[in-house]
């Protein structure tokens, strides 16, 4: 949020956070003062109209916030304020200097520096005074940055304003939109600043997470095209392959491995994480499609111990289904899991199963691949094409990688073979043939060498001529049969 914002909400200044039922107001009111009390030691005053300081101790209790602790320790007040129809009595002219008065005195209690009131229209359903009202809310947001306090407050979107009563969005000097929406039965949550007065902010929307952690923004922003570049070259743990590669890709990169059903891909990410995990480095795998020992046993086939490297720890295989969460969600797990477990080789397997938009998709795996450049992890990236399968360019990474290598299925000499071949790789040379790519029980894939391949491409010739004189045989003798039959003569043949 603070990279979003350009720094961070105004200080000594009223932020206004609105947004329909269950996008995230409270919680975000709420992380922005226990963060700020823990993180930054300015004490901050919550005066809630809706819920009880109970059950905004027990909300946030599974988030690890400790709201009696920080009441204990002088860094937070929690002022519940029974504003409800009933509970006070509106008679003639009023203000809110009752209520100034009541923040004003935590504010002093504890020195608060941070104030959030959650939620402003509670007091449009308990006073019927609108316009009084309208003029009162003025008047408190003017009085809260003369107490030098920067505040946030809550509010309920309106069906055509940002606010139901469209009046606190005019007096605040910025203002947060929340959304939440389902799209193919997945929720989404995002954010979007609507206003900010003096300062250069982002104006799009933003995917924002709600978890164990709390509140979080995941911008597309703060993945810049500032990272380290490295000239060292690493193995994809199939030599022939690091051959076509000139030594490998360079260490920090992204890689794209495309292919039709059974072509080899997740055999080429278990050689990619295997030779990482031989160089003594970490390797996390997210996989989409098979659980974690059902890849351990399967790539044993083919001379791939990964379960050895996942007992010693060099190995961490992340197993999920694409549709579990939203893509914020997937985006924030990897995230995570690559900064605790200090991966320097991460799996993407494969990309193409999540669910969303294809310009989600391609943002999130956008932001995915640089923020794994900017942490000088070497990424490999699996997508299913083809036949009935996901087109590359709708995955939209394709541009984003720096190198793209793509295997397929092929008929050959009447039997079905694999091929494989870089379609691109910055920055090096790398070969242009298309080679033949070998899976056996014996051993790890392999690729066919230059003179196996033209062994290869002999037998195809040959073949290939057998066919053409069989053909030409074929057509002349349908010829001669053509000719007997226009003379009237029938010819036995």
């Amino acid at each position: 949020m603070d990279e979003v914002t350009g720094g961070g909400l105004p200080r000594s200044r009223t932020t206004l956070v609105c947004g329909g039922a269950g996008c995230g107001k409270t919680l975000m009111g709420l992380q922005f003062l226990v963060r700020g009390a823990l993180d930054y030691g300015e004490p901050g005053v919550l005066v809630a109209f809706e819920e009880s300081t109970a059950a905004l101790t027990q909300n946030v209790a599974s988030l690890g916030w400790d709201l009696d602790d920080l009441t204990e320790r002088g860094l937070l007040i929690i002022d519940r304020v029974d504003v409800t129809p009933g509970a006070i009595v509106e008679s003639g002219e009023w203000d809110l200097d009752g209520l100034m008065l009541r923040i004003g005195a935590a504010i002093d209690a504890v020195g608060a520096k941070r104030v959030v009131l959650d939620t402003i229209e509670v007091l449009f359903g308990a006073l019927s005074n609108e316009r009084l009202l309208r003029s009162e809310l003025r008047r408190l947001f003017v009085w809260l940055s003369g107490r030098g306090v920067s505040a946030i407050v809550t509010g309920e979107s309106g069906d055509r304003s940002l606010t139901r009563h469209s009046l606190e969005e005019y007096v605040s000097d910025c203002v947060m939109v929340l959304d939440q929406r389902v799209v193919e039965q997945i929720a989404t949550r995002r954010i979007r600043i609507a206003k900010y007065r003096g300062s250069a902010h982002g104006s799009d929307e933003y995917p924002i997470l709600i978890d164990d952690r709390g509140f979080s923004v995941l911008p597309s922003t703060s993945m810049g095209l500032e990272h380290a570049v490295f000239t060292e070259r690493i193995s994809l743990g199939v030599p022939g392959l690091d051959e076509m590669l000139s030594g490998g890709p360079y260490r920090g990169t992204s890689v794209l491995v495309t292919g039709n059903p059974g072509s080899g891909k997740t055999t080429l990410a278990a050689g990619f994480l295997a030779a990482a995990c031989a160089r003594g480095e970490r390797g996390l795998w997210f996989t989409f499609e098979e659980s974690a020992d059902q890849i351990v046993r399967n790539m044993s086939s083919v001379g791939f111990d990964v379960g050895r490297w996942r007992d010693q720890g060099l190995l961490r295989i992340v197993a999920t289904r694409p549709a579990a969460y939203g893509l914020e969600r997937h985006l924030a797990e990897v995230y995570r899991q690559v900064s605790s477990f200090d991966a320097s080789c991460v799996v993407i397997d494969p990309a193409s199963a999540l669910s969303g938009q294809d310009y989600e998709i391609a943002a999130m795996l956008g932001r995915l691949v640089d923020h794994l450049k900017m942490r000088g992890a070497t990424a490999m990236l699996t997508a299913l094409i083809g036949a009935q399968a996901l087109d590359v360019a709708d995955l939209g990474v394709s541009s984003v990688v720096d190198t793209w290598i793509d295997v397929s299925n092929h008929e050959q000499l009447g039997e079905r073979n694999r091929a494989i071949s870089v379609t691109k790789s910055r920055g090096m040379q790398h070969s242009a043939q298309l080679r033949e790519f070998r899976l056996t029980a014996d051993g790890s894939p392999r690729l066919e060498s230059e003179g196996q391949e033209s062994e290869l491409e002999d037998e195809a010739s040959v073949a290939s001529e057998r066919r053409l004189v069989v053909d030409e045989v074929a057509l002349a003798a349908a010829r001669m049969g053509a000719t007997s039959l226009a003379g009237g003569k029938q010819v036995a043949r």
